[in-house]
This record gives C-alpha cells, structure tokens and sequence, in this order.
C-alpha cells in the first residue's frame, strides 16, 4: 500500500462520522427550507400551536380582560348617558312593543276564559251591583302580576341575575337601558342620596328597588296600587336579606377571594324564582 492510500484510508478512518453527521444536517436544512417555503406544509406544523394558543387566548380571557372591560363599561356609561339613551331607546322600544302585543293576545284569552269558565257568576254580579259584566271581567284580570324581575349591578348596568315569564325580551339591553335612564334622571335632579323608584311605560310599571351595589327592578302588569307596591318591596326585601345581604360582596369575587363563598347566577336565578314566581300581589 503507497503511502497516499494510507493517507486516505486514515482520513476515512478520522472523519466518517463528522461527514454522516454533515450529510443529516444538510438534510434537515433543506427539509425545513421545503416546510417554510411550502405553504400547505408549514400550514401543518404552525396552525395546531396557533390553535392551542388561541384555545389558551378565549379561556383567559374572563380573568384578564374581564375586569378591564366591565371598568371601560361603567366609564363609558357615565360619560355618554344622553348617548345610550338615544341609541337604545329606539331599538327597545321596538322590543316592548313586541312585548306589548304578545300580552294583549294573553289578556284576549284571558277574557274568553273567564267568560267561558264564570259567564252566570259575573251574569248574577252585575246584576246584583248594577255594574257591566265587561268592567267587572277587567276589574278581575286587571290585578297586579309580576312579568319580570332583574337584578342589576349599579353603574355598569351589568345583568347579574334575572326572572321573568317569557324570553320576548333582551335582557341584557333591558338593564343597560334601565341603568342609563335611572343615571340619567337621578344626576339631572342633582339630588344625592335619592333614587329613581318607579319608571311607567305603555301598560307596564317598572319599580326601581336600589341598594349599595346592585339595584332590583320588577315589571308589573296591571293596577299598580299602593298595596301592590307594599308587596313588591316585601318581596325585594326579603330577598336581598335572605341571599344578597351575606354574600353581596362575593358573587363575583375575584381569584385573590376564591376563598369565599360564592353565590353565582344559576343559584341567585333559581332563588328568584322561588321568590317571585308564584307571588301574589
């Protein structure tokens, strides 16, 4: 063997293993090349981790954006009470309205229930007083009833928790509208420590029960009287005392108060239909 045969044979002796592993890096290289410059391929390793961090992204989203936007809510709300009221009225007015008729086609089979159910009791009662059967009819089924109870948070107009008898309505438009106008008028009086209690639309009272940090407003249908009112703040009272009074301040506590007990919105909704389903006023 020559001398320059055994200068090779050392070399691939040497340094085999420093080419192989040369050669694997090269390959790598292009196939990464491939992967970025091909838009299906990279397509394939890129959107799973793009998935997974958005997943991460909306799942965090309560606990840190959450308290930034209810703050720029309540700002908002104070600066442009005139705004909101303008641009809402409208749209809930519509929605009252609808409101409205789905009730008068009740009241309709109300009517001819009770004529058909009481024709000869209401026959001998009008003719006994003197009074017309129809002024009696509507004297009976013009009684007070509850249609809709919605625990808000004041400031923000935050729909907390919320009973009603039929889902015609957007709630959470309903309170922020409610929240607007009661801002409204209580600073356009400029008087401190009162409060807006009773707003009247079309055949509907809405009476405005407000505490520290949340305020209750009941829709009513029918003859609001002044014992009907007695019973509507009896109810409110009784349940602010029995659910809110101990954990108000923690029904919607933050992570640093986790510890405390919480009273979330399925259980307020459940103790308000128990409080004001079949309440008689």
């Amino acid at each position: 063997m020559v001398e320059k045969d055994k200068v090779e044979l050392l070399r691939d002796i040497l340094f085999t293993d420093d080419r192989v592993f040369a050669e694997k890096i090269a390959d790598r290289i292009k196939i990464i090349e491939k992967t970025v410059n091909e838009k299906d391929q990279l397509s394939e390793k890129v959107d799973p981790i793009i998935t997974q961090r958005l997943n991460e992204f909306i799942a965090d989203i309560p606990k840190t954006l959450g308290p930034t936007i209810t703050l720029t809510l309540k700002e908002e709300i104070r600066k442009n009470k005139d705004d909101i009221v303008d641009a809402l009225y409208p749209i809930l007015g519509k929605m009252i309205k609808k409101y409205i008729s789905q009730e008068m086609k009740i009241l309709s089979e109300k009517i001819n229930q009770k004529l058909s159910a009481s024709r000869w009791k209401i026959k001998f009662k009008s003719w006994f007083t003197g009074v017309k059967e129809e002024e009696i009819i509507l004297s009976e089924l013009e009684s007070a009833s509850i249609e809709q109870v919605l625990l808000i948070e004041r400031g923000s107009g935050i729909l907390a928790a919320s009973y009603t008898k039929s889902e015609t309505i957007d709630e959470d438009m309903i309170s922020g509208m409610l929240t607007a106008i009661k801002g409204f008028v209580e600073d356009a009086f400029g008087q401190k420590n009162q409060n807006l209690e009773l707003i009247e639309y079309e055949l509907y009272n809405i009476h405005l029960q407000s505490f520290v940090s949340y305020y209750v407003a009941v829709v009513i249908s029918g003859n609001y009287s002044i014992s009907a009112k007695d019973k509507v703040q009896d109810l409110i009272f009784d349940f602010y005392d029995d659910f809110m009074g101990k954990n108000l301040d923690s029904l919607f506590a933050s992570e640093k108060e986790s510890d405390k007990k919480i009273m979330d919105r399925e259980t307020l909704e459940k103790e308000l239909l128990v409080k004001f389903e079949n309440a008689s006023i």
